[in-house]
C-alpha cells in the first residue's frame, strides 16, 4: 500500500488511489477484445515478406516473374514500390530502408520483397519462386568490433558527429555524446579508493506475446484505412503516410488492443509494405509476423560495452565518477547509448562527473525501444562498481549509497537541477524494510541498486461527452499498454465527482482526435491523464454555465462541488446543489451536448527513482542461480490506480532479472542469430521466480495536478544491477557479463579457483 510521506500531498481523493477492476478485464479474459491479427475485412489477401539470410549482402537483382505468374498471387512489391520520398530526413530514411532493403541487405532477416495472394500456403510458394542475386559481403555484430578501423563498414561516407576533431575516415560510429560537469581528472586526484572495471550486456528482446500484426486496405482513391498493435498510431499514421506520399488525413489508423509492447512497438516494421501491397492489389492485406520474424527482424534493445571508474574518499564520499558507454542500435544510427550516458550516474549527487556514449552500428536488426532505453545497462554498470566502493571503503552499500545520494537542489549528470525526489526515501524505507534484515544461507547473496528515469510528457489530446444519463465517455488517443485506461477513468471521475463506474474510456482512431504522441516514455498517465483532468475542467465550467441558465443567475455565480453545481453563495440565490444527472438530463434544452476538451503539450513530467533488493542462491556445482525474493521500493508521485502500479514494478523487475540471468540474443560467427524463438531464447516464468515484493511511496510531483509520476519505466533500470550484485555475493567473484548464464558463472569460478591455487 502507499506509505504516508511528509512531502505528500494534502488532497483528500475520493476516487484516485483505489483499486478497482481493470475495464478491459472481461473483454481480455473472454476473448472478446480484439488484438492485430483479428481484424478481417471481405476479400482481404495474405502478405508475408521475403527476407534476406545474409547479414550483410549487395543486392544485384530481384526476379520476382515467377512469382507473379503463380494463381492466386496478387501482387510483389520491392523497394522500388517505395520510392524515396523522405525529402532529406534522415531518420526517415532509415525507416524507409529497414522496412525494405534497397541496394544492400543489412542483416539476416532484412526484408528484401514482399507478397500477396490469396492463401498462406500460395504466397509461401510465391516467395520461394522470388530470387534475389546476393554479393555477399563482410558483417560484424559486436559492438567493439565494429569500433576498430579494419572492421567492416556498414556505410562507406559514414563519419561520426560529435567528434572533436571531426574525423577524417569513416567508421561505424554514428555519434558521440557526452553530459557531465565539474574536473573529473581533479576528482579522481582527490579519490583515496578508486574502482574501475569494464561491463558487456548482450541484446535482449521485449518478449511482448503478441507478434505484429497489421491490416491495410488502400482504395483506388487513394484513401486508406491501417488496423495495427501499435503503441502509437498517429506516429503509425504519420510515418506512413510520408512514405508513400499520402495525405494524413486521408489515412485513418485504428490500434487494436496489444498484448504486449514495452517500447517495442514504438515503430514501424510491416505496415508500409502492407500499405503498398495493398494499393498494388487494390485489395485488403493482412501482414502477421512469425515469431521467428519478430527476433530476427524487429528491435530488440541495443547489446553494450561500458567502462565505469569511479573514485572516493575514505570516509565514503564519492569525489569523481567517469563512464564510456558504447552501444550498437543495429543495422541503422539511434541506439539509446544518449540515455544510457544521461541516465549512468543520475541517482548520485557529484561534484565531478562525464558520461561519454557511442553510437555504434553493425549488422543486426534495428533496435527499438525497451522500458527506460539504454537506462538498464549503464545502470548495470555503474551500480556494481558502486557496490564494490562501497566495499572497498568499508561501508555498508545501502549506507554508501545514502550519503551519496541525490536530492532536492542536487545538479544532476545530465544537467537539471533536481526538484523534489524520492531517492532517499525509498533507500530510508530499505533500510528498514523485513527482506534487507533477513538472514541469508549458504551459497546466498543480496544485493541492491538504485535507477533512475526522467520521464516524458509530450502531446495529448482528449474529448470528454456527458450523456443525458449522467454517464461520460472520455476519448483517448494514447493506446493502453499498462492499465491507462483504468488510470484515466479514475482522474476523470475524481474531478468531476461523480462514481468510476460512470466513466468510460476509449482508444480512438486518429480521424478523431488532435495528435498524440506514443504511449511511451511513461508519459500517458502524466500527460494524457492531465488532459482529460483538464477536459474534465472544461466539461464542469460548461456544466456550472448550464446550472446559472436554469437558475437564472450569473455564471460566475456558480460553484462546483463533489459532482454537484451549487451557488456560490447566499447573494447567488437559494438553490438546492444540482448533480451532474440531473444537469446532462436537461442538455437538449439547455443549449445541447454537453462536452470537455483539451489538448496540450505536457511539460514538467518528474523524475522517478527507486530501490531494488534482491537475494539469489547460486548452486556451485552446476552454476544454477535461483531469485530466492526480490523487493522494489519506487516513488510514484501519485499512485492512481496502486494495483496497475505495482503490477509495473513487479513486471520491470521480472523483465530485468531475466536480462541478468537468461536472456541474449546469441550470434554466430556467420552473423546470423541462433535462438529465434521462445524455447532457444528464455524468458522467466512463474516457477523461476518469487513473489516480488512492492512498496509503493508517494512524493508529488509538483507538475502534476495530482502529483503523478510515470512508474513504467524505472522499474527494469535497477534489476540487472540488483541480481548481479546479489550473484557476485553469493559466489565471492564480481560478475562484469550479463546474462550471468550459467557456462559464464562457472567459468568465472574456475578462474578464481586457478587464481588462488596460483597464488599458493
Amino acid at each position: 500500500m502507499p506509505l504516508d510521506n511528509a512531502e505528500s500531498s494534502t488532497r483528500k481523493y475520493k476516487v484516485v488511489g483505489t483499486r478497482p477492476n481493470r475495464p478491459d478485464g472481461v473483454d481480455k479474459v473472454t476473448g472478446r477484445a480484439r488484438f492485430g491479427a483479428d481484424a478481417v475485412a471481405p476479400g482481404q489477401l495474405v502478405g508475408l515478406i521475403l527476407r534476406s539470410p545474409h547479414p550483410h549482402a549487395k543486392i544485384k537483382g530481384i526476379d520476382a516473374s515467377k512469382a507473379l505468374k503463380l494463381a492466386g498471387v496478387k501482387a510483389v512489391v520491392t523497394s522500388a514500390d517505395l520510392p524515396d520520398k523522405t525529402d532529406g530526413d534522415a531518420m526517415l530514411y532509415d525507416v524507409l530502408v529497414n522496412v525494405m532493403a534497397r541496394e544492400k541487405a543489412l542483416y539476416q532477416g532484412h526484408a528484401v520483397a514482399a507478397v500477396a495472394a490469396t492463401s498462406a500456403s500460395i504466397a509461401r510458394q510465391a516467395l520461394k519462386l522470388i530470387k534475389v542475386d546476393y554479393e555477399i559481403l563482410p558483417h560484424v555484430t559486436d559492438v567493439d568490433e565494429a569500433m576498430k578501423p579494419n572492421a567492416p563498414l556498414l556505410y562507406p561516407k559514414m563519419i561520426t558527429d560529435g567528434m572533436d576533431p571531426k574525423p577524417k575516415k569513416p567508421s561505424n560510429v554514428v555519434r558521440r555524446y557526452e553530459f557531465g560537469h565539474g574536473d573529473v581528472e581533479a576528482g579522481f586526484k582527490k579519490a583515496e579508493i578508486i574502482v574501475e572495471r569494464s561491463f558487456k550486456t548482450e541484446a535482449t528482446h521485449q518478449g511482448y506475446i503478441e507478434p505484429h500484426a497489421c491490416l491495410a486496405n488502400v482504395g483506388p482513391d487513394g484513401q486508406g484505412e491501417l488496423w495495427v498493435c501499435t503503441q502509437g498510431h498517429f506516429m503509425v499514421r504519420d510515418t506512413c503516410a510520408r512514405l508513400l506520399g499520402m495525405d494524413f488525413s486521408k489515412l485513418r489508423v485504428t490500434a487494436s488492443e496489444i498484448g504486449g509492447g514495452f517500447g517495442g512497438k514504438t515503430t514501424v516494421f510491416i505496415e508500409p509494405i502492407a500499405l503498398a501491397l495493398s494499393r498494388k492489389a487494390n485489395r485488403p492485406v493482412k501482414v502477421v509476423m512469425s515469431r521467428e520474424e519478430v527476433f530476427k527482424a524487429t528491435g530488440p534493445t541495443s547489446s553494450s560495452s561500458i567502462d565505469v571508474k569511479i573514485g572516493a574518499t575514505k570516509d565514503g564520499r564519492i569525489v569523481a565518477g567517469d563512464a564510456t558507454l558504447r552501444y550498437q542500435g543495429g543495422a541503422f544510427a539511434g541506439s539509446p547509448v544518449e540515455f544510457g550516458a544521461m541516465t549512468a550516474f543520475a541517482q548520485y549527487d557529484l561534484d565531478n562527473v562525464r558520461a561519454v556514449g557511442f553510437d555504434v552500428v553493425c549488422n543486426r536488426p534495428k533496435q527499438a525501444a525497451y522500458r527506460a532505453p539504454g537506462a538498464p545497462m549503464a545502470n548495470f554498470a555503474v551500480e556494481s562498481v558502486i557496490e564494490e566502493l562501497a566495499h572497498k571503503v568499508g561501508m555498508e552499500p545501502i549506507d554508501f549509497r545514502i550519503k551519496n545520494a541525490a536530492r532536492e537542489g542536487t545538479h544532476s549528470s545530465y544537467g537539471p537541477v533536481y526538484g523534489p525526489i524520492g531517492l532517499l526515501p525509498t533507500l530510508q524505507k530499505a533500510r528498514e524494510h523485513p527482506h534487507f534484515k533477513a538472514p541469508l544461507g549458504k551459497n546466498q547473496g543480496r544485493g541492491m541498486a538504485c535507477g533512475f528515469w526522467f520521464n516524458f510528457g509530450g502531446q495529448s489530446c482528449v474529448s470528454m461527452n456527458i450523456g443525458v444519463d449522467g454517464t461520460v465517455g472520455v476519448t483517448v488517443g494514447s493506446p493502453d499498454i499498462g492499465g491507462s485506461r483504468a488510470s484515466m477513468c479514475l482522474m476523470t471521475a475524481e474531478e468531476l465527482g461523480i462514481p468510476y463506474d460512470k466513466v468510460r474510456a476509449v482508444v480512438a482512431d486518429t480521424g478523431t482526435l488532435g495528435y498524440n504522441d506514443v504511449t511511451d516514455g511513461s508519459r500517458t498517465t502524466f500527460a494524457t491523464g492531465m488532459a482529460c483532468i483538464m477536459a474534465a475542467r472544461d466539461a464542469i465550467k460548461k456544466l456550472c454555465a448550464r446550472a446559472a441558465q436554469i437558475w437564472g443567475i450569473p455564471e460566475d455565480a456558480v460553484v462546483w462541488e463533489n459532482g454537484h453545481a451549487k451557488p456560490a453563495g447566499s447573494n447567488a440565490g437559494n438553490f438546492p446543489p444540482m448533480s451532474l444527472k440531473e444537469i446532462a438530463a436537461q442538455a437538449p434544452s439547455t443549449g445541447g451536448p454537453i462536452a470537455g476538451h483539451h489538448e496540450f503539450s505536457a511539460d514538467g513530467a518528474g523524475v522517478s527513482f527507486a530501490t531494488h533488493i534482491c537475494d539469489s542462491e547460486v548452486d556451485p556445482e552446476t552454476g544454477f542461480t535461483k531469485i530466492l525474493r526480490y523487493t522494489v521500493l519506487q516513488d510514484a508521485g501519485k499512485a492512481v490506480h496502486p494495483s496497475y502500479v505495482e503490477g509495473q514494478f513487479q513486471g520491470g523487475a521480472v523483465q530485468g532479472i531475466g536480462w541478468a540471468l537468461n536472456e541474449e540474443y546469441i550470434y554466430g560467427k556467420d552473423g546470423r542469430l541462433q535462438n529465434a524463438g521462445f524455447l532457444d531464447y528464455r524468458i522467466p516464468v512463474c516457477s523461476d521466480l518469487p513473489m516480488i515484493d512492492t512498496v509503493i511511496l508517494e512524493i508529488p510531483n509538483p507538475g502534476h495536478p495530482y502529483g503523478v509520476r510515470g512508474v513504467g519505466e524505472t522499474s527494469i533500470v535497477p534489476p540487472l544491477a540488483a541480481v548481479a550484485n546479489s550473484v557476485s555475493a553469493a559466489v565471492g567473484v564480481r560478475m562484469t557479463e550479463l546474462p550471468i548464464s550459467p557456462p559464464k558463472l562457472l567459468a568465472a569460478l574456475e578462474k578464481q579457483s586457478a587464481m588462488k591455487k596460483a597464488a599458493e
